[in-house]
């Protein structure tokens, strides 16, 4: 206190004296000091104080560091930083928060909750505040008692009971050769794995979305779900407009892209199969490329051999068929129209043994009429 004294004594003094007198004085001060760091080579101790008077002179007036002798001037650079990084931890420090609930009005809370088992958090908030005990419904909740409830259906238990009326909905990336940003958009129902849609927009909205899931579902039965994450794109058109057509919203939950792997599934395919070998060069483009797998799952052979009908066709003719889906199988290929020539051969040879059978048969029929 002292020192800090002689100090403002000293600045008061100075501001009546000469500049000659102050300079003569600065030069005096500073040869003493080099008379001091002579005998006295030894690192010297400062104190909190003399730390602060020197961040403060600093912080006046910068030049200062120009004049130190006992100490180099990046030390006060350092300090002055310690300093500030201790303001701001004070500044930045934890207020009080919520006080605290006495145990009395916890045990009245958990007593009350176990006496009437249909009373939920306001009811009991609200006979609290009757009885003039001010508390926070937050709070009333948070001390209630914890009953034992049966377990909920989880998410894979729901997708197995509902995948005949659920459709899952998904936006994916696609960079273009210019490198701007293409959005896919894949509509997919869970029954037979079928694509309802495909769209492509350079700038999805909640409108867009809305209106392609309506010409999705225009010439289909709609879904009773609608399986999606949590993209910021489904807005409030888009709730208004699924609400409307009778389909009811199912988000996953937030990073589990599991609870939404059939279409997680199929996107990765149309990458692996159709993207990752093409270059886009605009939204015409890549419109048609995702076409084509939508495509080659209504018509999955084109070769006429076997005219067969895959899981993923339903005949139109025949509603009777109600084969139950796997819910263990995964996308089949994109390109399933491709037969290796061997299968061609054997098919060939085949049908033509099959042929010279019922020639053999015919013929000895005839001969014994």
């Amino acid at each position: 206190m002292r020192d800090l004294l002689n100090l403002i004594r000293s600045m008061l003094l100075g501001l009546f004296r000469s500049k000659t007198s102050l300079e003569a004085e600065i030069l005096a001060l500073r040869h003493q000091l080099n008379v001091l760091r002579r005998a006295s080579p030894q690192r010297p101790v400062f104190s909190n104080f003399d730390r602060m008077i020197l961040v403060c002179l600093y912080r006046i007036a910068p030049r200062i560091v120009e004049a130190l002798t006992i100490v180099e001037p990046e030390i006060v650079i350092r300090w002055h930083r310690a300093g500030f990084r201790s303001f701001w931890r004070w500044k930045s420090r934890r207020r009080a928060g919520r006080p605290s609930v006495p145990p009395e009005i916890r045990r009245l809370i958990r007593e009350m909750s176990l006496a009437n088992p249909l009373w939920g958090a306001p009811r009991i908030h609200g006979e609290l505040l009757k009885l003039g005990i001010d508390i926070g419904q937050t709070s009333v909740a948070k001390y209630m008692a914890r009953r034992r409830r049966p377990p909920s259906q989880g998410w894979r238990t729901f997708l197995l009971n509902h995948t005949g009326g659920i459709a899952s909905i998904d936006l994916f990336v696609v960079p273009t050769i210019s490198f701007k940003l293409l959005y896919g958009l894949l509509i997919l129902r869970h029954d037979r794995r079928r694509i309802l849609w495909v769209g492509v927009t350079p700038s999805p909205t909640a409108e867009w979305v809305a209106r392609q899931v309506s010409e999705a579902c225009g010439w289909e039965p709609v879904p009773d779900y609608l399986v999606r994450d949590r993209d910021r794109v489904y807005g409030e058109a888009f709730t208004r407009r699924i609400r409307a057509m009778g389909i009811r919203d199912r988000p996953t939950a937030p990073r589990s892209p599991w609870q939404n792997g059939y279409a997680e599934r199929l996107i990765g395919s149309i990458r692996r199969e159709c993207l990752d070998h093409v270059i886009v060069f605009g939204e015409r483009p890549l419109r048609h490329v995702l076409r084509v797998p939508a495509v080659l799952q209504r018509h999955p052979d084109t070769s006429g051999v076997g005219q067969r009908l895959t899981a993923n066709e339903v005949c139109p003719d025949d509603r009777s068929h109600s084969a139950a889906a796997d819910p263990r199988r995964i996308t089949p290929s994109l390109r399933p129209d491709l037969i290796c020539d061997k299968d061609r051969a054997g098919a060939g040879e085949k049908s033509s043994s099959t042929a010279k059978i019922d020639h053999n048969k015919h013929r000895n029929c005839a001969e014994r009429h």
